[in-house]
């Protein structure tokens, strides 16, 4: 787990270098980036950030990633403005950095990218992925937001939502075997909370040997012993979406 100097693990990972597909909006008062599918699509992926915010490319990568599946994908800043987190900065401060950029008061920016994609994508079907801080986001929208159809938790933090299993949508939850910041005990208890407490479909899957962010944060051509687990996770959130969109 880790220690207090560094209350969270999290590197930026493997930059991608990567000219993005897609192009920035306003979405009331956020910003968003959206990429959309070659055809026209009624299916649509809200895609949730890591605390490096809306503009990372390797996030912005997997936005264009599903719309190359034949999603509408939106990124939007759901720091409403508020700087990302820097590997430059001070983890000894991340605790405080974190109490202004609540994952569970995400609910404002949520119905606002609900309402752009309807009004100007023409979505109807409407699931949501997240990753890390946004992995947390994703299991409090599944909770408590009744306009979505589904959800991707990737190594979402458990911590923040320990204690509320009762999901009302499909949810799938992306956990790495060797994450410093999520136990597997941690895990093991969310899936017996959701055993007791949860009504719908669900799967919690733990992959061999990866650490956290190894879904978006490593890049394939650089790290063959996890390419496979890398392009299995990705293909498994897809076939979720898939399933339920």
């Amino acid at each position: 787990m880790a220690n207090e100097s560094r209350p969270c693990p999290c590197d930026i990972g493997d930059r991608i270098d990567y000219e993005s597909c897609g192009q920035e909006v306003q979405a009331e008062h956020i910003k968003a980036y959206v990429c959309k599918p070659p055809a026209s699509t009624e299916k649509a992926v809200i895609v949730i950030h890591d605390i490096f915010g809306w503009q990372l490319p390797n996030t912005r990568y997997m936005a264009d990633m599903l719309a190359a599946h034949g999603y509408t994908a939106i990124c939007p800043d759901f720091f409403v403005g508020q700087e990302a987190w820097k590997p430059s900065n001070d983890w000894a401060s991340f605790n405080d950095w974190l109490k202004t950029r609540n994952a569970g008061k995400i609910d404002k920016e949520v119905d606002a990218v609900l309402k752009y994609l309807r009004e100007q994508c023409g979505a109807k079907k409407i699931g949501v992925i997240g990753f890390c801080w946004g992995g947390a986001a994703v299991q409090h929208l599944m909770l408590k937001n009744p306009h979505l159809e589904t959800g991707v938790s990737l190594y979402g933090v458990i911590r923040f939502f320990e204690d509320r299993s009762s999901l009302l949508h499909p949810t799938f939850f992306i956990f790495a075997e060797k994450d410093e910041y999520i136990p597997l005990e941690q895990v093991t208890l969310l899936e017996q909370k959701l055993k007791q407490n949860c009504k719908v479909d669900y799967e919690v899957k733990i992959y061999p040997g990866q650490t956290h962010g190894f879904v978006h944060r490593k890049r394939e051509d650089i790290n063959p012993q996890d390419k496979p687990y890398i392009e299995e996770g990705r293909k498994d959130m897809i076939n979720w979406l898939n399933k339920y969109l």
